[in-house]
């Protein structure tokens, strides 16, 4: 080789050196950004402003940034409920807050309990002479129950503000799956799972309709009475019993009925009520834009009022969403994350667990990986109460058998003591096409489960045992968590969901309280002093790059459409889009590989259904295909 080739060479790989060198720098710059903790000197004199721009949910789903990025599609925003109360705690007592504004302009709502318990303190707030106001181009039922505690209620001009109360359709697809030729195998325990119902009716059951129907009932008495004790000019009778009249009265014009309703305070496009928030909180000494006000914002505040770490640790675990096996999480309660998350702080000189659960159950496996870990401190002597927020049915109260004391609000969905299990087969469906089954047996259960020829007698008869031999476990396990008798546990089980206040005439819950309550009781149980300990979240990471993925995917593709806001044909495209987001989410679930299902359909949903589309294998099947070819 030539000495030309070889200096040529040389050359060559300091190019490619120095183009490594440059991208790991890029990538370490990267990095440090996505890294970046809000700056707790970026608070200032003036506004705390707390713009909602998605859902309250009680743990962050984290953002994988590049399945994300990939997809162009900008995630839903989260705020945990904990972070808005403590924000406002802390700001009642700053002197750099004069005020506290709600921007509720694009708010897609949040579980009742969570929304009262942010109501609650922001009534907190306006004791320490600090006024809060909202403003929204729209108001639901989850933006009033927020709305209703501040001081002024501010409404765009071309805007509006209805109240439409729990309840509404469930989707049935029996009529679909004959059509199909699909047999849905459906295996249950308790005459009230009416989980299974989308998949073996049209309608719902006379015993579902008694049992929802008192449920929702209860949720809507305690929505009432919240709000009509926050804003009691408020004419909550006649909004909701002739909502007709009510807009007609006012000439059709939504918001001025809303005015008149009692509602809302004002009208005032964005720019005035700016203006209003200046004359308050001061004006904004850098923006000079229409509007601008002096202000904080939520995660900047949050830093700067810091977390307090003395005295005696009491861990607290967090269980929510849907409970699954494996590692997923944290938004979904992946059974083996939480357990080993329980196992590492076992040895962590905790002075006491709590348990804080938002879910509407899952799987059995999951629930009770999850439940064993929870037991392995009441083993050790290690005192621990669980909290309830919205949800805490089917496996979401299985987990929680290990505890001492149970805690839950009267909005609280519980109960639903039962499990069950769908297993679709396609013999109809390959005989209409010609295919048949055949083959040579030596046992009853050879070649079982068979999808296409069917399952034999046998292999039905065991999959029916298999459910009501954990139905049983089920019971075993409340009767000896609750310390009462197994028959006086089944008849308030099978499956029915209760509200906080009949669950705990039924000794489901023992006294109604919030997460601080508990974490309270359990502080006393470990004899720690009057405010002598502090809170560590068990498994907690925080990944600190959702504002800048955000950002990126909002200058590429524009802002997501997220806006609860808008006239009432927009409220009506969001609601289609819902319709056929739980369509695929029903198949998914009918077709997916699940095992025993410890969990409440039934139970009201505490954030919206989230579009996405779904990841369709060869083993979802023809339905799922199907339905995803309608829905998306």
């Amino acid at each position: 080789m030539s000495f030309v080739g070889k200096v040529w060479k040389v050359l060559v790989g300091i190019k490619d050196g120095l183009v490594l060198l440059f991208m790991l720098l890029f990538f370490i710059g990267l990095f440090g950004i996505l890294s970046a903790r809000p700056n707790p000197g970026q608070v200032r004199d003036g506004a705390l402003l707390i713009e909602l721009s998605g859902v309250v949910v009680e743990e962050k789903s984290p953002i994988d940034p590049f399945s994300a990025l990939l997809s162009g599609t900008v995630p839903i925003e989260e705020y945990q409920a904990r972070d808005i109360i403590r924000a406002l705690d802390a700001a009642a007592s700053d002197n750099r807050i004069k005020a506290v504004v709600f921007d509720l302009t694009t708010f897609l709502g949040g579980g009742q309990v969570h929304l009262r318990e942010i109501g609650d303190a922001m009534d907190r707030v306006r004791k320490a002479k600090k006024p809060v106001l909202t403003y929204a181009v729209g108001y639901a039922d989850d933006h009033m129950l927020l709305a209703a505690h501040a001081s002024e209620v501010w409404l765009d001009p071309q805007g509006l503000a209805i109240i439409s109360g729990p309840g509404g359709s469930n989707l049935y697809y029996a009529g679909l799956l004959d059509k199909l030729s699909v047999n849905a195998h459906i295996y249950r325990a308790g005459e009230f799972k009416s989980a299974v119902e989308p998949y073996s009716r049209s309608t719902m059951s006379d015993e579902a309709r008694q049992n929802i129907g008192g449920l929702y009932g209860a949720l809507w008495e305690e929505w009432q009475a919240n709000v009509k004790k926050a804003r009691p000019k408020l004419a909550l009778a006649r909004v909701t019993s002739d909502p007709v009249g009510w807009i007609n009265s006012a000439g059709g014009d939504l918001a001025k009925a809303a005015i008149a309703g009692g509602l809302v305070d004002k009208l005032g496009d964005r720019v005035q009520f700016g203006a209003r928030v200046a004359e308050i909180a001061g004006t904004d000494s850098w923006d000079k834009k229409p509007g601008a006000f002096a202000s904080s914002d939520l995660k900047a505040f949050l830093a700067s009022a810091g977390k307090d770490r003395s005295g005696k640790a009491i861990g607290i675990i967090t269980i929510a969403g849907e409970i699954v096996d494996g590692e997923a999480g944290p938004g979904t309660a992946g059974g083996k994350r939480i357990a080993d998350a329980l196992d590492e702080a076992l040895d962590d000189d905790l002075a006491g667990l709590v348990v804080r659960v938002d879910s509407p159950g899952g799987s059995v496996t999951a629930s009770e990986e999850i439940r064993r870990a929870i037991q392995r401190y009441r083993d050790r002597k290690i005192p621990v109460a669980v909290s309830f927020a919205n949800i805490a049915a089917s496996g979401g109260y299985w987990v929680s058998m290990p505890g001492e004391r149970i805690f839950a609000q009267p909005e609280t969905v519980t109960g639903s003591i039962g499990v069950f299990a769908v297993v679709p087969t396609f013999e109809n469906a390959a005989d209409r096409i010609g295919v048949n089954a055949d083959g040579f047996r030596t046992t009853p259960l050879s070649g079982q489960p068979d999808f296409i020829g069917g399952f034999s007698p046998e292999f039905e008869a065991i999959m029916q045992a298999s459910i009501s031999g954990t139905y049983t476990d089920f019971l075993d396990l409340v009767s000896k968590g609750r310390k009462q008798p197994v028959e006086k546990i089944d008849a308030i089980a099978g499956g029915r969901v209760w509200d906080g206040g009949t669950a705990r005439q039924l000794g489901l819950v023992d006294e109604f309280g919030s997460l601080e309550d508990a974490i309270a009781w359990v502080a006393g149980k470990a004899e720690a002093k009057d405010g002598k300990w502090h809170a560590v979240y068990l498994g907690e990471s925080v990944e600190s790059y959702d504002s800048l993925i955000r950002q990126l995917l909002t200058s590429s593709a524009g802002p997501a459409p997220v806006s609860n806001g808008g006239d009432i044909f927009a409220l009506a495209g969001r609601n289609n889009g819902d319709v056929l987001n739980r369509v695929a989410r029903d198949a998914a679930r009918l077709m997916g590989t699940r095992g025993i299902q410890a969990y409440c359909i039934e139970c009201p949903a505490t954030a919206p259904i989230v579009a996405k589309a779904p990841r369709l294998e060869a083993s979802d099947g023809i339905l799922v295909w199907l339905t995803s070819l309608a829905a998306f």
